[in-house]
C-alpha cells in the first residue's frame, strides 16, 4: 500500500508573532537610544537583522503550507509592513550617527509613542485568530499612539524656527521627519490588521 504524507506545515502565525516580539524588543532599544543611551543603537540594528531572518522564514513557509491560519497575502503583507517599521527605526539611528545630531527630548517623546504603538501591534497579532475584535481594538490603539507622535512632531518642528545654527536646524528637521515616516509605517500595519480581520469575517 502506498502511503502519502503531507509535508510539515510551519506555524506561520507563530513566526509573525515572533517577528513582532523581536520588533518590540528593537523598539524598547530605540526608545532607550532616543532617551540618551547611545549604546542601544547597536541593539536596534541587531534586532532588525534578527527580524529579517524570521521574515524570510515566514516567506519560505508560505510556499510550503497548504492551510495558513490567515490568508497568505495578509500574512505576507503584515510581515513586510512590520519589517518597514523596524527598518525606519534603524535608519533613524543611522541618520543620527552619520550627521552627529544627538537625540533630543522631542525625539525621545516620539520614540516612546512609537514603542507604545508597536506594543499594540504585537498584541493585535496575538489576537488575530482567537479574538478578532480585540485585534482591531489594538490596531486602533496603535494609531492613537501614532497620532501623539505626529503631535509631538508638529510642536517640535515649529520650535526649530528658533534654532540659529543651520546645521542643527536641518539635521533635527530630517531626524524628526524620520520619526513621522516611522509613524506612517505603523499606521500601514494597523490598517492591514483591520483588512485581514474584515476579510476573514
Amino acid at each position: 500500500m502506498r502511503r502519502w504524507f503531507l509535508p510539515e506545515s510551519p506555524d506561520l502565525l507563530a513566526l509573525l508573532r515572533h517577528q513582532g516580539e523581536i520588533t518590540l524588543g528593537g523598539f524598547n532599544a530605540f526608545s532607550a537610544w532616543a532617551a540618551g543611551d547611545g549604546s542601544q543603537g547597536r541593539v536596534v540594528r541587531d534586532a532588525e537583522h534578527d527580524a529579517d531572518k524570521v521574515r524570510r522564514e515566514l516567506q519560505l513557509g508560505l510556499r510550503r503550507t497548504f492551510n495558513p491560519p490567515l490568508d497568505a497575502e495578509d500574512l505576507y503583507e503584515l510581515s513586510e509592513r512590520l519589517d518597514e517599521v523596524l527598518n525606519a527605526a534603524k535608519n533613524t539611528v543611522r541618520e543620527s550617527e552619520i550627521t552627529g545630531i544627538e537625540p533630543d527630548r522631542p525625539m525621545a517623546a516620539m520614540a516612546s509613542a512609537a514603542l507604545e504603538a508597536v506594543g499594540h501591534l504585537v498584541a493585535a497579532f496575538e489576537a488575530l485568530v482567537s479574538d478578532p475584535d480585540r485585534a482591531t481594538e489594538e490596531a486602533d490603539a496603535a494609531i492613537r499612539a501614532e497620532r501623539r507622535l505626529e503631535h509631538t512632531y508638529r510642536v517640535a518642528t515649529s520650535a526649530l524656527l528658533d534654532v540659529e545654527s543651520l546645521r542643527e536646524l536641518v539635521g533635527r528637521r530630517d531626524l524628526y521627519r524620520h520619526h513621522t515616516h516611522l509613524g506612517e509605517r505603523i499606521v500601514r500595519v494597523a490598517e492591514r490588521i483591520w483588512y485581514a480581520v474584515v476579510k476573514e469575517g
